[in-house]
């Protein structure tokens, strides 16, 4: 079975970009393979400096991915503060990393040009990232296309570090899913908390419907044909419409007829039907924290176990055994 890992940051309420990018291929691989998810709570330092945000950002987090579907028995599931394996490692790699790599990374020149502040902690976010991965020998890591080049990244680090000390770490293959690479929001750019355009997965009825009905559309009368390639509602539909919905909506797009009101409200339905019975289920699992908590040690204990062994080797090949 291959070692598929991923994170999600607790930085803001989770949204459907979320749930297609990376939430629902997890819980698929519980299936097939020896499957690690964590939250990344640390990484979510660079934008989050509020403890009780954070705290209560967390177990939310926690409450969504079980609430759809992940069964912590079969998978290892964590916070990534709780290995603190993981920053011991971010430092030894980042002794091996030229700043020309982490320079060339589009993601921190994305989020400064967005007036995130610039701190080292956001620059040097991909190493943190490649300890991450390389922290538990991860084969396969699911992600979306913006998170890319910070696989390639990882992998970079990990072949200096096995041509410097020896062969050490199992090179990465990032997965992409091209249906759901980008996943847009509201305004068509990148669904993103950073950039506030998102929908958020278990909203209720009333500020999901007014989230959806915020949707950007051009003003192209509803008789005159329309391109759906270029249209981000057509993209959100695709998302949860069957087929035969799709076929006719896409008809519509191409001979005339897209009413964006009446599809958005289809939309909306299609949203709220969908992620009714997690909704339900969250709930439950928030009115009871002690058990996540619970839930995330155990995992936390599961995750040191297998990092303890790469990170003593790792020691050991630089050195630092003595």
């Amino acid at each position: 079975m291959k070692r598929i890992l991923s994170g999600i940051q607790p930085s803001g309420k989770l949204h459907i970009g979320n749930y297609f990018g990376m939430m629902h291929p997890m819980v698929r691989h519980m299936e097939t393979a020896e499957l690690y998810v964590f939250i990344v709570d640390l990484h979510a330092l660079t934008s989050v400096h509020d403890r009780d945000r954070l705290r209560q950002g967390t177990l939310e987090a926690a409450a969504d991915f079980l609430a759809l579907g992940l069964d912590p028995e079969r998978c290892i599931f964590w916070v990534q503060s709780d290995v603190p394996e993981v920053c011991e490692l971010s430092w030894l790699l980042s002794v091996l990393t030229p700043m020309g790599l982490l320079e060339r990374c589009h993601a921190y020149k994305d989020k400064v040009a967005k007036n995130i502040a610039a701190s080292h902690g956001l620059f040097a976010y991909p190493v943190l990232m490649a300890a991450d991965i390389l922290l538990y020998q991860a084969e396969v890591v699911p992600v979306g296309k913006d998170q890319k080049q910070h696989v390639e990244v990882a992998r970079d680090i990990a072949i200096r570090f096995n041509n410097t000390f020896g062969e050490t770490f199992v090179i990465p293959e990032p997965e992409i899913d091209e249906t759901t690479a980008i996943v847009p929001g509201l305004d068509g750019q990148k669904m993103s908390k950073s950039y506030d355009n998102t929908i958020p997965i278990f909203l209720d009825e009333k500020a999901l419907r007014k989230r959806v009905m915020a949707i950007q559309t051009d003003a192209t009368p509803v008789e005159a044909p329309k391109d759906p390639s270029t249209c981000n509602l057509y993209a959100l539909l695709k998302l949860f419409a069957p087929e035969d919905k799709m076929r006719e909506v896409h008809d519509l797009y191409i001979n005339g007829g897209a009413a964006y009101g009446y599809l958005k409200q289809d939309l909306f339905e299609l949203i709220n039907d969908y992620f009714a019975p997690a909704r339900a289920r969250k709930k439950e699992l928030l009115d009871n924290p002690d058990y996540l908590r619970q839930i995330l040690a155990k995992g936390a204990e599961k995750a040191r176990a297998k990092a303890t062994v790469t990170l003593e080797r790792v020691r050991d090949r630089m050195g630092l055994k003595y």
